[in-house]
């Protein structure tokens, strides 16, 4: 039953018609293909598959060589499955199909399909299949240190020019903890409710639903009815992030960029939410199950003829073994048509060495560690060297070392070191970046603290004849004065996946203030910097094979947006939400607004921007978007060369951004920043009205140019007022950009404003 509804859903959805009758014709021969068999029949290439894929098959073939195929054991009686990136040598090849495997999308070359895993040793084996690619589901890009700030100008959505709030633009999300009750995702009339779909991958209500895990809820009677994602009580991570990006602001200052556009969410797994995955579904979400949440958002704005930008607040360290090599050929074909675009957080990890480079003549050089329980760390190489830990214990040190490259490709050690038992596992393939060069990941475990103070560990790398490179994952390097030489690290190599993917707009944090008062009149300070610098935690590149990132910055120390009231609700009784700035009340629920910081919140603010860009301009590609950051992005560092891999090409400038995508740029007499303490905005009866924080001393000139570029017509305004009012009569409607040139350089500039019928 399960594999012909599986041929039968392949053949409906990635075969064309013409085809079809020959291909059904087979089904008998392909049933026939899934006999029972000997597994012992069969081996594995794990030169095929990511490290995750590799050892879910190493288990399964270690369980029970004599397991019939398709049946192995698992919880409950049912068959374990993995969502995975499978490449194919032949698009049109069954061979998925003949291993029991459910396809679940087509890229070209590449599928995600749901894979029994006691098949992936032998669908590895098969010729057609080149690469097997799954990794776990990603953390998010907060920091919880509650540190936080009042929103700087940007992120309140002041000096937005009003012609353009996202209108007509799908602002999708990607996040976990959405309230979707929340006013600040109506319009700013509170009328008009912006969420249009939702499709929670966690959601129980699975019995009718067409997705692979999960079930979707679109239109506002369902959403408004299902009202928080499932894991809504313990999160608000996703109610923040899309507030960022596109809240209303309810009549608040706390506005999102987007605030008039449409919203499409999916809900996914990370690791704050594991509690709500049985056991048996687990390998169901990895990058494989986020990649089908890009599509879907990608889909519902095809499907209404939208331009659409995403946002994403998650990610993974990168890694030599290339885990996300077909995750980002599937995100390079998800943002390949114009009016498609993916930004993702870079990652908080810039404030801590993740990174250390030993040359050759230099005979060692290392670090000490710690962490809980465990420590995973990168290596690359081209030569032979020693991986040496070193246990301090009352004036004894205990060595150990490790010779690599190792005569397997697998080790693991169990090594007395101090006071502490380790078990050293050690992993080693061919860069995937540079086949001259030989990865090694290194994981060690005490099943408590690592290098504690009572039992310290260092890691040095030996062979003054060896290059070699290290990569922090999880785990700290620091110094202690045992060994003061120990003492490497750098911060670099930090930005995480899929922000590292040359399709996808990656996204760093600066910060402007450096405290907040609290909904307790509580003064919170923070250490992340000031003046738009880069915020001390944002991560930075280069990206492995050295490629510039992040792309681009704005503004993510201590952001003001929403917080859900389901989580307010689910918070233990008297837990104090110290980020919480302000409560509020509407339809008898408790919401509020919080400070939040992180490198998630700068990503939503560059989407928020995007789609304001996109309203103008709904045909711009990826390319173009990021050609308009290249051009019209401040350079907060002077003294650093752009691009960077702090900054990248600087911090977002939304206005300047918005003239480049109306092609406004170069216009003689146009200033590329809006004038400050003034606001320009249309009125009944084809009016404008400029209001200053103060009377004009002086005559100004106000002017008014079309879209094209073409001067309309000029009006010179006397002194003596605050308030002035000018008729713009003779103008249809649409898009002007309106010039005033004032005695003050801080009331003169230009903006855009929309005269409707």
């Amino acid at each position: 039953m399960g594999f012909s509804f599986a041929f039968h859903s392949f053949i409906r959805n990635f075969v064309p018609m013409k085809r079809r009758r020959s291909l059904l014709c087979l089904i008998s021969v392909l049933l026939s293909c899934c006999t029972l068999q000997s597994s012992a029949q069969y081996d594995a290439d794990f030169s095929k598959m990511s490290g995750l894929v590799r050892l879910l098959a190493k288990k399964s073939l270690a369980k029970d060589r004599n397991t019939l195929v398709g049946m192995a054991p698992a919880v409950g009686g049912k068959e374990k499955t993995l969502c995975a990136f499978v490449k194919v040598a032949d698009a049109d090849s069954l061979i998925l199909l003949q291993h029991g495997c459910r396809p679940l999308a087509c890229f070209g070359d590449i599928f995600i399909a749901d894979i029994p895993i006691s098949q992936l040793g032998p669908l590895s084996m098969e010729n057609d299949i080149e690469r097997i690619e799954a990794n776990r589901s990603h953390s998010l890009h907060i920091d919880k240190s509650a540190h936080h700030v009042n929103a700087t100008a940007v992120q309140l959505g002041e000096g937005l020019p009003q012609a353009y709030s996202g209108r007509g633009v799908v602002m999708g999300i990607m996040d976990v903890g959405f309230d979707l009750t929340h006013p600040n995702f109506f319009d700013a009339s509170g009328e008009r409710y912006r969420i249009k779909a939702l499709w929670d991958q966690l959601s129980a209500d699975t019995i009718s639903s067409p997705h692979y895990v999960g079930a979707d809820y679109v239109g506002e009677d369902a959403l408004l009815g299902y009202a928080h994602s499932r894991d809504g009580l313990i999160l608000t991570h996703g109610t923040h992030t899309l507030g960022c990006a596109a809240g209303s602001g309810a009549g608040t200052p706390y506005r999102g960029i987007a605030p008039e556009s449409d919203i499409c969410l999916v809900s996914n797994a990370v690791s704050d939410d594991l509690q709500f995955i049985a056991e048996e579904d687990l390998y169901k979400y990895t990058y494989a199950t986020d990649a089908l949440g890009f599509k879907y958002i990608f889909d519902y704005a095809e499907a209404h003829g939208q331009p659409c930008v995403i946002s994403f607040s998650e990610g993974s360290e990168q890694d030599f073994r290339g885990y996300d090599i077909l995750y980002n050929e599937v995100l390079d074909s998800l943002t390949a048509k114009p009016g498609r675009v993916i930004v993702a957080s870079a990652g908080n990890n810039g404030h801590q060495p993740s990174y250390f480079h030993k040359p050759r003549g230099t005979g060692s050089m290392g670090s000490f560690l710690y962490a809980l329980k465990s420590v995973f760390f990168q290596l690359k190489s081209p030569d032979a060297f020693t991986l040496r830990l070193k246990g301090y214990v009352n004036g004894r040190i205990d060595t150990f070392d490790i010779p690599l490259p190792q005569s397997q490709a697998d080790s693991v050690y169990t090594a007395p070191i101090g006071l502490r038992e380790h078990t050293v596992t050690v992993s080693q393939t061919t860069s995937c970046y540079d086949k001259s060069e030989t990865a090694f990941e290194v994981t060690i475990e005490t099943g408590t603290l690592v290098g504690a103070y009572d039992s310290p560990l260092s890691i040095e790398i030996v062979g003054e004849q060896a290059d070699v490179a290290y990569y922090k994952g999880s785990g700290n390097l620091i110094t202690r004065d045992l060994d003061p030489t120990l003492n490497a690290g750098e911060m670099r190599y930090s930005v995480q996946s899929p922000g590292c993917a040359e399709s996808v707009i990656c996204v760093g944090a600066t910060t402007y203030s450096k405290a907040f008062t609290n909904i307790h009149g509580e003064t919170i300070s923070n250490e992340w910097g000031a003046n738009g610098q880069r915020a001390a935690f944002s991560s930075i590149g280069p990206t492995f094979d050295d490629r510039i990132k992040p792309d681009v910055v704005a503004p993510g120390v201590d952001i003001v947006s929403s917080l859900s009231s389901y989580y307010i609700e689910g918070s233990p009784e008297g837990e104090s939400l110290n980020n919480c700035v302000e409560y509020f009340q509407d339809k008898g629920r408790t919401y509020g607004w919080m400070a939040a910081t992180g490198t998630s919140m700068s990503a939503p603010i560059i989407g928020g921007a995007i789609a304001l860009w996109l309203e103008a301009n709904p045909s711009l590609t990826r390319e173009e978007v990021m050609d308009i950051i290249r051009q019209t992005s401040t350079h907060p560092d002077a003294s650093l060369p752009y691009p960077n891999d702090y900054y990248g090409h600087g911090q977002i400038d939304v206005y300047r951004g918005l003239l480049a995508a109306l092609n406004l740029l170069g216009i003689n007499g146009l200033s590329t920043h809006q004038p400050q303490k003034t606001t320009i905005r249309p009125a009944d009866g084809r009016q404008v009205v400029i209001t200053f924080n103060e009377r004009q001393a002086q005559p100004f000139t106000l002017e008014v140019f079309s879209t094209n570029g073409q001067l309309i017509s000029t009006h010179q305004m006397p002194a003596g007022n605050s308030i002035y009012k000018v008729a713009l009569d003779n103008l249809n409607a649409g898009i002007y950009a309106i010039q005033l040139t004032a005695a003050s350089s801080i009331h003169s500039g230009s903006t855009l404003i929309r005269l409707d019928r």
